[in-house]
């Protein structure tokens, strides 16, 4: 049996990731390998370069962080932007080094557990999985988010944000051989009164409720060909995937659910029901 965690895409809502890995690794689930796009390649990456250490750091630093960390604000790289002088609003360098500070290993291949992070190709939209090669660059262009990061140069090739093509690459784990796969979405904000203010946050916002509806067909999709364990994402939520200001909340409450829910007897089957896009105001909730 060959256990895979896949990790899905969501910026700030990649602290939910942290609390469910937490409460996977106290009831004892350890993968083989790890798929991750976007944030999910960000932790997946510190997973496959921490297999045995205890997950408190990755939580710190998402405890820590603040969204200029991420995204920082620069009005005159944003008139360019707007202007077509510039691909990007905001540069990827203070994310590319806070990825350089936690990784563990210069090479995918050379990762304890196998890494294998998504990416799109700027050019042709075409789906690329990187499982060798230099692994920060593989993880900045899977998390290189269309106009908001400049594509990554690979080999002479510019790659964007893989959750464009596959935020949740479940895909992957099946045709690296994955007989057992655990889903770890970021989920999106389906409690919220009014759209995000601001261009990034409303973008941001966007992308994720356009994206949640694609991991809900691959469920339907793969669960007749593995054992899929698709870890509930957190349902009310009312946070942006562009505020950071409530790591700490989330990743206790996605611990917590994860913990019970893991616990419990869960089902493998018919899980598409749970992932479906809704709203609690006076649309159908779960």
């Amino acid at each position: 049996m060959s256990v895979a965690f896949v990790l899905s895409g969501g910026a700030s809502l990649g602290a939910v990731e942290v609390g469910m890995l937490m409460a996977l690794r106290e009831a004892g689930v350890r993968p083989d390998l790890v798929v991750g796009t976007s944030v999910g390649a960000v932790n997946g990456a510190w997973i496959a370069g921490h297999p045995d250490a205890p997950l408190d750091p990755l939580a710190r630093v998402w405890k820590r962080l603040k969204r200029r960390d991420v995204f920082p604000a620069d009005p005159l790289r944003g008139f360019l932007s707007f202007a077509g002088q510039r691909r990007s609003f905001v540069s990827s360098g203070p994310l590319r080094e806070l990825v350089a500070r936690e990784l563990t290993f210069e090479r995918l291949e050379d990762a304890p557990i196998p890494l294998h992070v998504v990416a799109a190709d700027a050019r042709t939209g075409r789906e690329v999985c990187f499982s060798e090669g230099p692994a920060l660059d593989a993880i900045m262009a899977s998390s290189a988010i269309p106009a908001v990061f400049e594509p990554v140069v690979i080999d002479g090739v510019p790659y964007m944000d893989g959750a464009i093509v596959n935020n949740t690459p479940i895909s992957h784990a099946v045709a690296k051989g994955a007989t057992t796969v655990w889903v770890l979405c970021a989920g999106y904000a389906c409690e919220i009164a009014e759209p995000p203010r601001g261009a990034l946050a409303i973008g941001l916002h966007a992308l994720s409720l356009l994206l949640h509806q694609q991991l809900a067909d691959d469920v339907e999709r793969f669960e007749p060909q593995v054992k899929l364990h698709i870890l509930p994402p957190l349902c009310p939520l009312d946070v942006s995937p562009a505020d950071f200001s409530k790591a700490a909340a989330l990743i206790d409450r996605a611990y917590r659910q994860s913990r019970d829910w893991i616990a419990a007897e869960h089902p493998c089957l018919g899980q598409r029901e749970f992932m479906g896009l809704h709203d609690h105001g006076g649309g159908a909730g779960r």
